[in-house]
């Protein structure tokens, strides 16, 4: 005889996946919200000039790297975590700290020491005149990624227990900072007080992680896990994470090409793409990496199916509602200070093609995380790569000049990325039940 569960057992099991994206829905709300602010204070002081340009090709691939690293030791380690309790957790945890203390100090490290290479290859068409800049702000920014790989590792301790509310304010911490330091101390650094503003946030933010896990077991002699295997262990989300980042890069790259604060101008588009995606994305992968840890695979499957439903109902309706109304919002949100009327134009330009990302974005996102979580890393490995040869194959063939073709090939990109893994993770998911 099979029994059913009860209504009230299914609510239960399904309650912690609620909670946990409520509280990560109004941390990634707070932060956008305030970011929504830093953006206008940027707007406000650098408009579209080549000073903007200079802030967005420094800080875009800064903040790549710190997305990529957060991601890829949380999704590596939250699964290896979770079934572990009490001294073991604790042991693991120590070691976890130790080896990317090391190594997120080491890539800041080369970061600062490569950073006028990497200001070539990340801004070729930059003026000559503001590349000094470029490079020093890099370099400020760059000491920003220690405390955001130590960080990392303190968050996927807390989602192992459910505690999200430390981690869903990540954001909210680095555009407080940003904004206060920007106003503060514009008059003394100029484009700078914007870096050290971003940097002083990483550091808060490891603080309010670091204090949260307090206090920790003191962990009991146990085997050591090799290094080789830690490092090895986030190396296919780094593939993927850097695969997703590329297509962003190259069309800031390529934008620099196209005149002065076009770089600019699409990292303020990437304010209006980035907050429906962070909301779409955030809680719902976040909330769902021990949800599927804890379920069977045919469970997973099914959970993963109901939330890509649903996740594209919600991207579809969001761009076609900011597309319409894109030029009066980048008016009343951006339109002051040294963003004038014909800022406001060659943004609404630009969103034009690049709005349309949301959607395979956030689709591509939800669909490759919940794969990480299942241990199924090579499905998002061989379908993230397609977003960037189609992005680079095309905007190589159109040389766009004009605005509103700068962000088509990611979004068609991204798009093709989605439908990819969608169509592997089907075709596959049959051998993998039986």
């Amino acid at each position: 005889m099979t029994v059913r569960p009860s209504r009230t057992s299914v609510l239960k099991i399904e309650s912690p996946l609620v909670r946990g994206g409520l509280t990560l829905v109004g941390g990634v709300i707070t932060g956008n919200l305030i970011g929504f602010a830093r953006v206008a204070v940027t707007a406000y002081l650098l408009g579209t000039h080549s000073r903007a340009d200079t802030l967005a090709v420094a800080m875009g691939p800064i903040d790549t790297l710190n997305s990529v690293l957060i991601n890829s030791l949380v999704f590596a380690f939250v699964p290896m975590l979770t079934p572990r309790d009490g001294d073991a957790r604790a042991a693991l945890f120590q070691q976890l700290t130790r080896c990317f203390l090391v190594v997120s100090a080491a890539v800041s490290l080369a970061v600062i020491l490569a950073a006028p290479l990497l200001m070539r290859a990340l801004a070729p068409g930059l003026d000559a005149r503001y590349f000094a800049s470029a490079v020093t702000t890099m370099r400020i920014l760059a000491l920003s990624t220690v405390a955001a790989g130590c960080g990392a590792i303190h968050v996927a301790l807390l989602y192992t227990s459910r505690r999200f509310a430390p981690t869903a304010f990540y954001q909210a911490a680095l555009n407080a900072c940003t904004i206060v330091c920007a106003l503060g101390l514009w008059k003394f650094l100029g484009v700078y007080a914007f870096a050290v503003g971003y940097t002083l946030g990483a550091w808060v933010q490891l603080a309010i992680v670091y204090w949260s896990g307090r206090p920790m077991p003191r962990p009991a002699q146990a085997a050591a896990i090799p290094w080789r295997e830690l490092l090895t262990k986030p190396a296919f989300f780094v593939i993927y994470a850097a695969g997703l980042g590329a297509n962003i890069i190259f069309t800031r790259a390529y934008a620099t090409h196209a005149g002065p604060g076009m770089a600019a101008a699409l990292d303020y588009c990437m304010r209006g793409v980035g907050v429906p995606l962070a909301i779409l994305v955030s809680p719902i992968s976040n909330s769902l990496l021990p949800e599927l840890a804890r379920r069977t695979l045919r469970d997973a499957l099914r959970l993963i199916d109901r939330t890509i439903v649903l996740a594209a109902a919600a991207a579809i309706g969001t761009t076609a509602f900011a597309l319409f109304f894109r030029e009066p919002a980048i008016h009343l949100l951006f339109q002051r200070g040294n963003f004038n009327a014909e800022s406001t134009r060659m943004v609404s330009a630009v969103f034009l093609g690049l709005g349309p990302s949301l959607i395979g974005w956030s689709l591509i996102e939800i669909t490759a995380r919940s794969l990480f979580a299942l241990n199924r890393p090579w499905l998002p490995v061989l379908a993230i790569a397609l977003p960037v040869l189609l992005n680079v194959a095309l905007t190589l063939r159109l040389h766009p000049a004009q605005p509103e073709w700068l962000g088509v090939g990611c979004s068609a990109g991204l798009f093709l990325g989605f439908l990819a893994l969608f169509t592997l993770l089907h075709v596959s998911r049959k051998n993998w039940s039986t």
